[in-house]
Order: C-alpha cells, then structure tokens, then sequence
C-alpha cells in the first residue's frame, strides 16, 4: 500500500516547484493530502467510512489546497509512515476532488458536496442565500421558528437581511430582532443542521421553484426589442406557430397597457419619471395615452409639457421607443413594490409585474 501511495503522489495532477513557501498544515489538509496521494482504490474505504460533515470538511480543505512542496510532503509522509519518505508533490484542485469523490460517492451525492464547496462563483450557503430575492426568502422563513429565522439572518448581509425582515409580519419580524439581539455564540452543530435544512429544503428546490414558463420569458426578451423587431419576429412567429405567438402577445406588457392605469397610477409614475423622457414618450403615444396623463396633471404642467413635446420638433423613433421603455420599466419597478396596480388583458384584477 505504502508504495502504491508513493507512485500515486509522484503521478499526481499537477507538480509543485520546490520555491513553493512552505505553511503548517491544518489536520484537514493532512488528510487530504494523504487521501489524495492515496487515490481510488486505497483511499475509497477510507473516503467511505466518513460522514457529510467530515467528507464536506476535507473536501473544502482539498479543493483549497494548492501546492505541497517535497519538504512539506516528506514531513507529512514521515508523520504517517514511520520513516517513509518522498520527494514528490501533490497538488488539490477542484477536479481532482471531484474525480476523487465520484469514485466511491454516487454522483447526486457528489454534486451536493461539490455544489457546497465550489458553488456559483465559488460562493457559500450564506452567500447564495443573500443572492435569493428577499420575498422568496421572507415567504419561506416566515414558516420557520423564531430562532432559527435568527440564525439565517445573522449570517447573511445585513442589507439583505433588512429587506428580508421588512417584508415579514411586524409581529414575528420583531420576535425575529428579538431573538437575534440576545443570540449568543451559535455552536457550529445547530448552525450546520440549519445549513442542511436550508440546502435540502429550500435552495435545492429553488430552481424548481422559480422556473418560468418559456412563454413569459420570450415576452420579456420581446418586451425589450425595438418596434421594427418586436413586429417583424410576431409577425414571422405567427406564420409559424400563431399559437405561442398569441401568447407571448397577451403576456408582453408594453407601451399602451399604461392606458389601464388608475389615477393614482398615473400619478405615481408622473412622479417618478424625468420630464424630458415623458415628454419624448407622450410624442410618439396615441391620443388615449396622452390625454391619460395630461388629465393626471395641474393644468400649468400640462401646458408646460406641450410646450416641450411641440418645441422638439420631429424625433426619431428609435429615441421614442426608448424614452417608452424607460416608462414601462418604471412601470413594472412601481407594480412589483406594490404602489401600483395594472390590470391586463381581460382581468382587471391581474397584476403586472
């Protein structure tokens, strides 16, 4: 076994100069280093014996692990196997941890831990958790005990963690604050069996969850075409599936849907939006449109606004379209925080985000 050991720390993945500084290395990076040296067929029983937490520690410590120098591996070699030496190297690198796993792990399995450590851009549970939009994630602790809703919030940003506790239920947002300004050091078992709920119950079925119908995102892309485009990719649409494209149709939000605003619609957005950009886009809008919003303003604002619209002469409708986008956009920002309501379609109850 020693030999072999030997022969797969000389065939390792990568070799390491010996100008590379030397380091103490932690007991999770020791057994990772002896794990990898020791390959599929010695190192599997061993990788077999250990539970999530100790897989998950030292394939953390292996995928970080870097170069070893011939130095530091003797020392190491000569701490396991009396009077074994070495003038090999290993170097850990997330490939090598992964093939590693897959020989011995089924590959769900693998992909929870290799998932854990490498993540998106390299992130953590607690770094995911702060890229979740704070409804979704307000919409599932609120289900959660108190403390534990404490806990989550303590390790995630706290600009997140205040939109987050915002939107919960004052009661139980101020039980959450409660919880948290008592909270003493939590002790990493109850901390990692909340990262394994979280990762079971919720971020695995995140996905699932937030998926879209093809549908609503092909609506969104058409939303963001120019006039020419969005009409001309219909029209061929039509040609070839009138069904879908009647869809897409009914889910686009566009310009004229802002005709099914309420006054206090009308009025939220006029606040919310540049004069020079409504002006630019009441130019180029039917007169529904336009008489919706002069109606929604003070009769020296609206002469002002026609004084713009008729000083800037002929516009262009790429600028047109543009200045309409910017108001659609501000539309959907002010629905999806509630301050306003669009209805749709046929359902006047329907919102538009």
């Amino acid at each position: 076994m020693a030999s072999t050991a030997l022969t797969n720390m000389k065939n390792a993945n990568a070799s390491v100069s010996e100008d590379h500084e030397e380091r103490e290395l932690s007991g999770a990076e020791k057994a990772s280093i002896i794990l990898l040296a020791l390959g599929d067929e010695h190192g599997g029983p061993i990788w077999s014996r250990l539970d999530d937490i100790e897989i998950k520690q030292v394939s953390i410590s292996m995928s970080k692990l870097g170069g070893i120098t011939p130095n530091m591996l003797d020392n190491l070699i000569i701490e396991f196997v009396s009077r074994l030496s070495s003038k090999g190297a290993v170097t850990g690198n997330f490939d090598s941890t992964e093939r590693l796993l897959l020989s011995f792990l089924p590959q769900d399995r693998v992909n929870a831990i290799m998932e854990e450590i490498r993540g998106p851009a390299g992130r953590n549970m607690w770094e995911k958790l702060s890229n979740v939009q704070e409804n979704v994630l307000a919409n599932y602790l609120k289900n959660e005990y108190p403390q534990t809703v404490a806990v989550v919030l303590s390790k995630i940003k706290s600009d997140h963690a205040a939109k987050v506790l915002s939107i919960m239920p004052e009661d139980f947002g101020l039980e959450v604050i409660n919880r948290m300004l008592s909270m003493e050091a939590v002790q990493k078992e109850v901390l990692e069996k909340v990262e394994q709920t979280l990762r079971v119950e919720f971020m695995s079925n995140l996905s699932t969850t937030q998926r879209r119908d093809a549908h609503e995102v092909m609506a969104d892309i058409f939303n963001n075409f120019d006039r020419q485009t969005e009409a001309r990719l219909l029209a061929a649409l039509e040609e070839e599936n009138r069904e879908s494209a009647e869809k897409i149709k009914q889910l686009m939000f566009t310009f004229e849907d802002l005709s099914k605003l309420d006054s206090s619609g009308v009025q939220a957005l006029l606040q919310n939006i540049e004069k020079d950009i409504l002006a630019l886009a009441l130019k180029g809008a039917n007169e529904t449109i336009r008489t919706l919003f002069l109606d929604n303003m003070s009769q020296r604002a609206g002469a002002m606004l026609k004084e713009d619209m008729e000083s800037m002469g002929p516009v262009r409708l790429r600028d047109v379209d543009e200045a309409q986008g910017s108001m659609v956009n501000m539309a959907k920002d002010l629905a999806a925080r509630g301050e306003i309501l669009i209805a749709k379609g046929n359902s006047d109850d329907e919102l538009i985000y």
